[in-house]
């Protein structure tokens, strides 16, 4: 044993090592006291080798135990051995351990002792090293393989190369005179399944019915869960028809392809089959459902399938309610949703932060700030930590509401708990944004020179723009801006509307448009400010039929337009001479309730003049209307 367990060879360990430790002197004292009655069980030498944190503490461990009067080693102590060996990669002191295992204790190494080291030289991804473990069984005289050893080298194989794999179990396994069991064809199965290789996979399933080897689930499941990652889900459902008995697992497989496909109605066919061969779907299953029920807006369904699932044992984690708090809020029943944390409560599963972010998501999307503000107070009593994103809603839901003050509040709270902004600007970019919405624009540069203390960069970028722009320079304002999106950050409503308004006093009204459906897809409608440049930039081209495009665009998207949007297209179509669409323009301000100025009441009357003159709108009746509008 010297060559291996000889202390003086091996590292020295620190006075915190195994040996300093309550262990070690518990069973020196013991032994020393009583040791016909302490002497250590194989089983406690086992579980303390296993307990080691190096290669060096467990062979140490092992040494010290063998000096332990009456203690014997046995083939569990040496299996505990070699694989906290295996563990740190020591494969050429396992040789020696194997070695010198039959003189010291009579006894040869077992299978799982080979078993052992095959998983070893697997986990370290020692390929060739695991098929020449055969060679280790020849050498201590053992018989042919067993299948079970041959099985464990194939499951390693199968991990890495797929054709490795298979080449092992013609030459070792069916050359040899084996016949493989329903674990070897699980194996290779796997191994096909991992590799999108299905086609082999349907090979090897007629090759096991061929040799009278019965399917088994874990197989067909296999192939089944294959099928559906690759789209094929009809094909897996018919092979489910084969089967002649299902587990939990084939069901989850079905149910969640069913789903990710938004197959509403088959999922929940296979959930009533789920039910009725006794089985529950699990956590996972289940949370695709809830989902796809919410967002096909049947949120009683949903909640009667969480209330099934239960009601037969099955389980529900904060995810499942989560989802469907997510669903509570796109119907649009927020109250509905926050009575699921009481529920959540009363069943043991206490919701988390994200529950309670969509419940809030929810109320700031109905402007119903104070119910939000609410449930971030409950949030502290309940000791729910809020992160990042619930301060983002919270200010963006205040800033949305018009109340710019609050949503500041939020967002200093946010600086006080969490000690910064986390690398995260979009409080910034709703604070920026309320404020671009009530044009106060001077308000906004002071609250930018404030940012500076958290996002220097993004501010310099930000002032440039707008100086640039002031000077007039929107070629190298856009240069910036598009640096900005190449970092990954999202500038502000600021720099959209400057820039717009910048390219429009151009003339480049391709870029200018470009940069408002940006902006739009943002979530950041422009002002009237910002699309009347739009629309009079079009207009001072002569091209008046674009802008009214334009305007029913912005209208549908949610942009609020005035009498100056109006006031521009009406002059504009005025004077290209198309009269009959002045009068659509300007009955729609009247429609819309909004007031006329001064010029384009002057313009009504001339075109009213200049309807009655021309015989014009008589048929129509829209003469009449003219009439009452200016009488």
């Amino acid at each position: 044993m010297s060559t291996i367990f000889n202390i003086a060879k091996t590292r020295r360990i620190g006075k915190k090592g195994f040996f300093t430790s309550h262990n070690r002197s518990r069973f020196i004292s013991a032994a020393a006291a009583t040791p016909s009655v302490l002497v250590p069980t194989n089983n406690q030498i086992t579980h303390l080798v296993l307990e080691q944190k190096s290669a060096n503490e467990a062979l140490k461990t092992f040494q010290w135990a063998s000096t332990i009067p009456n203690f014997t080693h046995d083939v569990s102590t040496y299996r505990a051995l070699i694989h906290k060996l295996c563990c740190f990669r020591q494969f050429h002191v396992v040789e020696k351990v194997l070695d010198e295992m039959p003189k010291r204790i009579g006894s040869l190494p077992d299978e799982d002792i080979f078993i052992t080291i095959v998983r070893g030289l697997g986990r370290a991804r020692m390929i060739r090293e695991v098929v020449r473990v055969l060679d280790m069984v020849v050498k201590f005289g053992k018989a042919a393989p067993s299948l079970k050893l041959l099985n464990s080298i194939l499951d390693v194989l199968v991990k890495e190369d797929i054709d490795i794999a298979r080449e092992f179990y013609r030459k070792k396994i069916m050359e040899t005179g084996l016949s493989g069991d329903d674990y070897t064809y699980g194996i290779l199965m796997k191994g096909f399944c991992l590799t999108n290789r299905i086609r082999d996979g349907f090979k090897l399933l007629q090759v096991m019915k061929n040799h009278g080897v019965k399917v088994n689930v874990v197989v067909y499941n296999t192939l089944i869960h294959a099928l559906c990652k690759n789209g094929k889900v009809g094909r897996a459902r018919s092979l489910m028809n084969e089967m002649e008995r299902y587990s939990d697992v084939t069901f989850n497989i079905l149910i969640s392809a069913y789903c990710g496909e938004g197959n509403l109605v088959q999922a929940l066919v296979m959930l009533e089959k789920c039910f009725g061969n006794g089985f529950v779907p699990d956590v996972v299953a289940l949370t695709k459902l809830i989902e796809i029920l919410c967002n096909e807006g049947r949120i009683s369904e949903a909640v009667e399938v969480m209330e099934r699932v239960e009601a037969k044992g099955g389980t529900h984690d904060v995810v499942v309610y989560n989802t469907l708090a997510k669903g509570f809020v796109k119907a649009g029943n927020v109250r509905g949703g926050c009575g699921l944390i009481r529920q959540m409560e009363v069943k043991g599963c206490l919701p988390n932060t994200e529950t309670y972010n969509a419940l809030i998501l929810g109320f700031c999307s109905s402007q119903k700030m104070d119910s939000a503000l609410d449930l971030f107070h409950e949030m502290k009593r309940a000791g729910v930590r809020w992160d990042f994103v619930t301060f983002e809603t919270l200010t963006h839901g205040f800033c949305s509401a018009g109340k710019t003050r609050e949503g500041v509040e939020i967002f200093e709270l946010m600086l006080e708990d969490k000690g910064g902004c986390g690398g995260r600007i979009r409080c910034c970019n709703s604070i920026l944004y309320s404020l671009y919405k009530n044009n106060n624009v001077g308000k906004a540069v002071e609250f930018l020179n404030y940012m500076k203390n958290w996002f220097p960069l993004a501010v310099d970028h930000t002032l440039m723009i707008l100086q640039l722009c002031e000077e007039g320079n929107a070629d190298e304002a856009k240069k910036i801006l598009d640096e900005v999106r190449e970092r990954g950050r999202a500038p502000s409503a600021l720099v959209y509307a400057s820039l717009i308004q910048e390219h429009c006093k151009k003339g480049c009204m391709k870029e200018a448009v470009e940069l408002v459906n940006e902006m739009i897809g943002l979530g950041y409608f422009p002002v009237a400010s910002t699309f009347n440049a739009l629309i009079s930039g079009f207009c001072k081209q002569g091209r008046a039929g674009i802008a009214v495009r334009l305007m029913e665009d912005l209208k549908t998207r949610g942009c609020l337009l005035d009498s100056e949007s109006y006031g521009v297209v009406v002059e504009a179509l005025w004077a290209e001479g198309d009269l009959q669409q002045v009068f659509v323009m300007l009955m729609q301000m009247m429609e819309r309730g909004i007031a006329l100025n001064h010029h384009t009441w002057n313009l009504l009357i001339r075109v009213a003049m200049k309807g009655k003159s021309e015989n014009r709108f008589l048929q129509t009746g829209y003469m009449a209307k003219f009439d009452l509008l200016i009488h």
